[in-house]
């Protein structure tokens, strides 16, 4: 039998509440521009036809509680705080009405952006990758059940950077629902079990630096952490 080159890397994981089981992490999607008031500190207008998405390894995930360096090749790093949609059944081309049957779970995300890149990439009508997809930039808190949390409503999504409070809203403003964002995505997608949704971001992003500490929380959900190393 033929043999691997080298070490297949291991699958990331991420804890459950309330298991002792974990729930493995197959691909992640992001939803861009999903708050209008985001949008519009980005100097962006929303796009309200269809929602956009830009994707991360899974390899990029790094367990709420870490210390990671601060990112590489860029000088603007910024914190962007999410709320993240764990994909427990197959959903291909669903409806809206039978999007919430694929939901296993939900979670408190962070999504690091080399914004200096992101920001070069845009001006050039490049695509995001190096802006959006590098490594150790998808925190994720432990996953909530669906049912332990309940319906997605106004439940309050914060960050807060060295103790002071950076991004404020609620899950209500989001301009494309739980429900809206599968249908849609499912129509261009397989989406499977293990796969993950960053919903998009509230207003007040912006820079982290060496020695931050970041802490994020979403009513009904484990908080999330994250130190950028010394």
């Amino acid at each position: 039998m033929d043999q691997p080159i080298f070490d297949i890397p291991a699958i990331p994981s991420i804890e459950i509440t309330g298991s002792a089981d974990r729930f493995p992490v197959r691909r992640i999607f992001c939803v861009g521009r999903n708050y209008a008031a985001h949008a519009a500190e980005m100097g962006n207008e929303v796009d309200r036809e269809a929602p956009f998405y830009f994707t991360k390894s899974a390899h990029a995930l790094v367990l709420s509680g870490a210390e990671i360096t601060y990112p590489a090749g860029t000088a603007d790093c910024h914190y962007e705080m999410e709320f993240v949609i764990a994909i427990g059944k197959p959903a291909y081309k669903v409806s809206q009405d039978a999007a919430m049957a694929a939901v296993y779970g939900y979670a408190c995300g962070i999504d690091l952006t080399r914004r200096d890149l992101q920001a070069k990439a845009k001006e050039e009508r490049k695509p995001w990758d190096l802006g959006k997809d590098f490594d150790q930039s998808a925190i994720m808190g432990a996953i909530t059940p669906s049912a332990g949390f309940g319906a997605v409503g106004d439940q309050a999504i914060t960050l807060e950077m060295d103790g002071a409070l950076r991004q404020s809203g609620h899950l209500s403003e989001m301009i494309w629902s739980v429900p809206e964002i599968i249908a849609h995505l499912s129509g261009f997608y397989h989406l499977m079990p293990g796969d993950l949704i960053y919903t998009g971001t509230p207003a007040g992003v912006g820079p982290v630096h060496v020695g931050a500490r970041l802490k994020g929380a979403i009513d009904g959900l484990e908080p999330i952490s994250l130190r950028i190393a010394p």
